[in-house]
């Protein structure tokens, strides 16, 4: 379900003005907490995924927030001033499925982390390996379309984390685009890679317009931005030949920041 700028707009009038912001561990981001408080009022998840990433429009797009690494403690980083593809769709999902900062936090560290375990070498690296656990968490279920695919690829971009394999199930973009009208607004999506040793180079958020039309909402690194631009265009300008789909589980939200 898409929701209209006016709705958006109505909705933070009544709310704190937005401040963007790095907070330390411990306290969600303000514009993220004040958009919590703000989607409250909508009753469904996908709801509360389209308010809240409409309203981080515009936000930079800055790669490499996370810290940590092998020889390098891990920091639980919690950001509202700028967006990789990957930490915008978690902060996202992790803002629409809490109801608190509390459970914000909750959502983010389980998304983010093998078990939640704030650790370097537990933290999902590869977007493969963020769907198959969250996945096995219950926060999202694949979506499969006619003519999907097994997909499986031996990884490597990460040497520090030797040799591993995606196995996951892949939609076609011939059938992802003949098959819109079984797409929903924040519906995850991740564009596979052609690349040797690399699963996915981007991810983003399906939105369907009030048209039917089909939309990206990406932390976009060629514009520097957090925007929204057609899916057929930038399926055709990038290439891309399959991606995976990703819906949130209501249920299990509701049940997790419980």
């Amino acid at each position: 379900m898409s929701l209209s700028r006016r709705h958006v707009l109505g909705l933070l009038a009544g709310s704190v003005t937005l401040v963007a912001g790095v907070r330390p561990i411990g306290a969600a981001p303000s514009r993220i907490g004040t958009l919590i408080a703000a989607a409250d009022v909508l009753p469904m998840l996908a709801q509360r995924i389209a308010f809240i990433s409409h309203a981080l429009l515009g936000t930079p797009y800055r790669g490499f927030t996370l810290i940590g690494g092998p020889d390098q403690p891990e920091q639980f980083v919690t950001r509202d001033d700028c967006f990789d593809c990957v930490t915008f769709c978690e902060t996202v999902l992790a803002a629409a499925m809490a109801r608190t900062p509390d459970g914000y936090e909750a959502a983010l560290r389980t998304m983010r982390y093998r078990g939640g375990r704030i650790d370097w070498r537990e933290r999902n690296h590869y977007f493969s390996e963020w769907s198959e656990n969250n996945i096995a968490n219950r926060l999202v279920r694949p979506v499969f379309l006619p003519g999907s695919v097994q997909t499986d690829k031996p990884l490597g971009w990460m040497p520090e984390l030797g040799e591993r394999r995606m196995t996951l199930s892949a939609v076609p973009r011939g059938s992802l685009l003949a098959h819109r009208d079984r797409l929903r607004t924040g519906d995850i999506i991740g564009f596979l890679s052609e690349r040797p040793k690399l699963d996915f180079f981007h991810t983003g958020f399906v939105v369907v317009g009030g048209d039917g039309g089909l939309w990206l909402r990406h932390a976009s690194k060629s514009r520097r931005r957090v925007l929204d631009e057609p899916l057929a265009r930038f399926i055709n300008v990038t290439g891309v030949r399959a991606v995976t789909l990703l819906r949130a589980e209501e249920g299990r939200a509701e049940e997790m920041v419980a």
